[in-house]
């Protein structure tokens, strides 16, 4: 006879084989919503090939889940459908992305669980970006100079950058939107499902963003970096007096560098001639021990010319920046009306202290004060180059001026009168985004017209002001210091 068939043992259901477990502290269960079976019952054999204990349900012995493909909101969901059929007073287990399973299984042994691990946790709670949360106008929010996605906002606004040089403007502002939000967050992204309700995130800005997390560099990015039009144009736009519709028709024309400029002089402006001239200087950056130099200079002309005249340094340095490629300077004096005619007295003076290596000086053109342009205002200026004495062996621009001790420098010197100086000081202070998203705030929130010569409604009444806070009172807006405008 033969012998007896010994039946087969059944495994438990709820466990995968594990007489081999080598870390009795550490029981895994794989879900499965975006894992899918066969990939689940691989990863299963792969953990206990290597000594890990692996459940096959969830049970309160799970000391970790992992889950693939799962967006912490989605991760918080699951646990918490999961814990409410278990026992009362059982420990929640660790809900872990693939990424802690990858690296354990790479080194033979449970990894310590750090915080770019957990899904339950990958955002605090109180600064969970949504749509409640993060307000919809760069005006509205605070933003930094310095930020924790500066390397997914500067890769949005090349985009932003390379859309603007190509006239379309709708794709150069969604860009530079998605940009100023990844700005404003309180916290790194590491998930593209942190930027899920958040404002301003189109499909296109998603998908950079996403290659960015995912692989370092997003080939799109890349290609318009590399490009020769986006370069070219780059280069072209950096010089003093070229905008983009210039630039774009030297590029037509077949031109790509300075030298195939100074071979075209003769069809440049003085103020294109000038830039170019010093181009070498004006590509470098302007220091903060410049602009303190450089405020003393214009201080003491403006005393010089009218005794009591304020100066007032505005833009990026006023929001905080280090360096810069310009600076602008707000002179106003606190009786109305005594400005008028400063702005010449003050070059005269400057010009025979041997400062100016060119000016070109803008009238005063207030008119209808309501129709004045969001990019430009009618103040009285002087746009300039500045001779810049430096010390003794100074490097400049990268390289060492041995013969002369100075180099040339952007400065805008602008007038306006004590009425409007708040809204010329908020204007001139930047960032450019933040003053478009306050102007688009303005007419579309408030139904006024806000522009650096006044806030004015429909009926073209004027609104008076001591200071920035009151125009922000006005608009019902929280006030932002002028190092939190960096939008």
């Amino acid at each position: 006879m033969l012998p007896k068939r010994r039946r087969a043992r059944v495994a438990s259901p709820s466990a995968a084989p594990s007489s081999s477990a080598r870390f009795p502290g550490v029981t895994i269960y794989l879900a499965e919503p975006h894992m899918g079976r066969s990939r689940q019952a691989f990863l299963t054999r792969l953990a206990v090939s290597k000594g890990f204990r692996v459940l096959n349900a969830y049970s309160p012995e799970v000391t970790h889940v992992v889950m693939e493909g799962t967006s912490a909101e989605e991760a918080v969901c699951w646990q918490e459908r999961k814990m409410s059929v278990l026992p009362p007073g059982c420990t929640r287990p660790a809900v872990l992305d693939i990424s802690w399973f990858t690296e354990s299984m790479a080194a033979g042994q449970p990894v310590p669980v750090e915080c770019r691990h957990r899904l339950e946790v990958a955002v605090p709670k109180k600064k969970m970006p949504s749509p409640a949360w993060m307000l919809p106008y760069a005006c509205q929010r605070p933003t930094p100079l310095v930020h924790h996605n500066a390397s997914l906002s500067e890769a949005l606004e090349t985009l932003a950058e390379a859309a603007g040089f190509d006239g379309s403007e709708g794709r150069q502002i969604a860009f530079y939107r998605a940009a100023s939000v990844l700005k404003a967050l309180p916290s790194p992204v590491t998930a593209l499902s942190q930027l899920q309700g958040l404002p301003h995130f189109g499909e296109h800005s998603c998908r950079v963003v996403q290659e960015l997390l995912e692989h370092g560099v997003c080939d799109e990015v890349e290609r318009v970096r590399l490009s020769e039009r986006y370069q070219t144009m780059k280069l072209f736009t950096q010089i003093f007096g070229v905008g983009v519709r210039t630039a774009d028709q030297w590029y037509r024309k077949g031109l790509r560098t300075l030298a195939d400029l100074r071979e075209e002089s003769q069809r440049l402006t003085q103020q294109q001639k000038a830039g170019l001239q010093h181009h070498q200087d004006l590509s470098a950056p302007i220091l903060r021990s410049d602009v303190e130099a450089l405020q003393q200079e214009v201080e003491a002309a403006v005393r010089q010319a009218l005794p009591g005249a304020t100066v007032t340094l505005a833009g990026g340095f006023r929001r905080g920046k280090l360096q810069g490629h310009d600076v602008d300077f707000l002179i106003t004096h606190p009786q109305e009306g005594q400005e008028a005619g400063l702005l010449p007295r003050v070059m005269c003076y400057l010009k025979k202290q041997g400062l100016v290596l060119y000016h070109q000086h803008q009238h005063s053109q207030q008119g209808d004060l309501t129709q004045q342009s969001h990019t430009m205002d009618a103040f009285e200026r002087s746009f300039c180059i500045f001779r810049l004495p430096q010390p003794p062996g100074a490097a400049v621009g990268g390289a060492q001026k041995p013969c002369y001790a100075w180099k040339a420098v952007r400065v805008d010197l602008v007038v306006a009168p004590i009425s409007q100086f708040p809204f010329a000081l908020l204007g001139w202070t930047g960032s450019k985004h933040f003053e478009r998203e306050l102007r688009r705030f303005s007419r579309k929130e408030r139904g006024l017209c806000l522009n650096s010569h006044g806030l004015f409604d429909p009926e073209q009444t004027v609104f008076h002001v001591a200071s920035e806070e009151d125009i922000f009172r006005l608009l019902d807006l929280e006030y932002l210091p002028p190092e939190l405008r960096n939008a």
